[in-house]
């Protein structure tokens, strides 16, 4: 059986555009004065892509997750995720962005403690009213191996199981963007490997784009597609690489002499 992970997205999606940011920027204020975090990065996407995110620490992969989120604001340049300027978008309209567009999986694994693992599910379509709600997260959570676990609470689960619900959430509203922030930091080998097998898994499944921010390079490469981030901006594009010509490659007829 072939690798979820290694399976393409449809062809005729490729041509069609999820994200697109142009010159984008983003500023913090600091005790000693404003931070740029993000430089005039430039970035595409395309539908059902998945892309392997890698860098070092400080280079700006989580602050661009949050503007991908909508959770922070550009400082300058254009933003469009799904077809919305998110820039140009008020609370409740990003509010409902994320609900209808997009599933994030932390480090951090974000379960409200006082709920169940059924009910940490079902919260998205509840907000979104959907009947149909707890059927849904019941089915999340069988897709993730975690139907014996839907009366737990999060102090009841170990920590791969803890993600594993938070991957049930991220998925149970079948999003179009999947946004993945270091999802096995706080996992064992092999935890984090049943986790990430289980997120490609449904990634195919559902069509899913994914983003895959990640210090582990072996895990990028499992992605179709591995960018480079340095220095606030994408230095590195693993596409561009494939496609580029081959300079170093000898060249017919005989060699100049001296």
């Amino acid at each position: 059986m072939q690798n979820p992970s290694q399976l393409r997205a449809p062809s005729e999606n490729r041509a069609k555009t999820l994200i697109e940011a142009r010159d984008l920027t983003f500023k913090v204020a600091a005790a000693g004065g404003e931070v740029n975090i993000l430089r005039g990065l430039n970035l595409d996407l395309h539908v059902g892509e998945a892309v392997g995110l890698v860098g070092p620490s400080g280079s700006g992969k989580t602050s661009l997750l949050m503007l991908l989120a909508g959770l922070e604001r550009p400082s300058g340049g254009t933003l469009h995720v799904a077809g919305q300027e998110l820039g140009k978008m008020g609370e409740d309209a990003l509010a409902r962005f994320r609900r209808e567009q997009l599933g994030i999986v932390f480090q951090a694994f974000h379960l409200i403690p006082t709920m169940t693992a059924l009910e940490n599910v079902a919260v998205p379509l509840e907000f979104a009213g959907r009947r149909d709600a707890f059927d849904r997260a019941a089915a999340a959570l069988q897709a993730v191996e975690l139907g014996h676990r839907l009366d737990h609470y999060p102090s009841q689960l170990s920590g791969g199981e803890q993600q594993r619900v938070a991957l049930a959430r991220a998925f149970v509203a079948e999003p179009k963007l999947l946004l993945a922030d270091e999802p096995t930091g706080n996992l064992d080998i092999g935890t984090g490997k049943l986790v990430m097998e289980l997120l490609f898994g449904l990634r195919r499944r559902f069509g899913t784009t994914l983003l895959l921010i990640t210090h582990d390079h072996g895990l990028a490469a499992r992605c179709e597609r591995t960018l480079m981030m340095r220095d606030g901006r994408i230095v590195q594009d693993s596409a561009e690489m494939e496609d580029s010509p081959e300079d170093d490659e000898p060249q017919d007829g005989p060699a100049a002499g001296p």
